[in-house]
């Protein structure tokens, strides 16, 4: 097995929190290993990180994956806290992985079309309508109350947010559209749902 990947070598940046790191479909000349900090991706629009996959914490690498299978990163990742990385030239990753035995290179290269594949199923699956999103998880937690339907929010909105793969202020927005439409009703953690067959309809969308 080669020696270790020196990452010394290559400078530490400082960036800070709220840059886009990453930008979706952007070709890769290099991939960013994260020394410090916390580093979210998902799918930003307008600015915002509105469909949000999950969030990596330092030491880690950012891209290798993409890097090492020629491809674009299927997710834009921005930093959540100020963050510590060190580029390291997609051709210099290559290059030292075309030092390992056969074997081990088309393990890694395999593994990371996967990732890759992965990465892009799940964008496709954020990429539904939030509103149906929302509606479907609805339903699926409402229960009979009172000639209705209710939902008893066990969760903070920013968990039940997460669960859903979108933003905070993204649950908040379809709530309130929801509401204009007559389609729910209630305040705090006690939700009524007047007309479930529209929302069903919505949640089929």
């Amino acid at each position: 097995m080669p020696d270790s990947l020196r990452l010394d070598e290559f400078a530490l940046t400082s960036t800070s929190a709220g840059a886009l790191l990453r930008q979706r479909h952007q070709p890769l000349l290099e991939a960013l290993y994260l020394e410090r900090g916390s580093v979210a991706f998902g799918v930003q629009e307008e600015g915002r990180m509105r469909h949000l996959l999950g969030v990596m914490e330092g030491p880690c690498w950012l891209d290798a994956a993409p890097a090492l299978a020629s491809q674009p990163c299927a997710v834009d990742m921005v930093a959540q806290t100020p963050v510590q990385c060190r580029a390291v030239p997609v051709a210099h990753l290559r290059s030292y992985l075309q030092r390992w035995p056969v074997e081990a290179q088309g393990l890694v290269t395999s593994m990371a079309q996967g990732y890759c594949q992965q990465a892009a199923l799940a964008v496709s699956r954020v990429a539904q309508d939030a509103v149906a999103r929302c509606a479907q998880w609805l339903l699926q937690h409402a229960e009979p109350g009172d000639g209705g339907l209710r939902v008893r929010l066990a969760q903070s909105k920013r968990q039940i947010a997460a669960h859903l793969g979108i933003a905070p202020e993204t649950l908040s927005r379809v709530l309130r559209q929801l509401r204009d439409q007559g389609l729910l009703d209630g305040l705090g953690k006690n939700l009524w749902l007047p007309q479930p067959e529209s929302l069903r309809q919505l949640a089929k969308a």
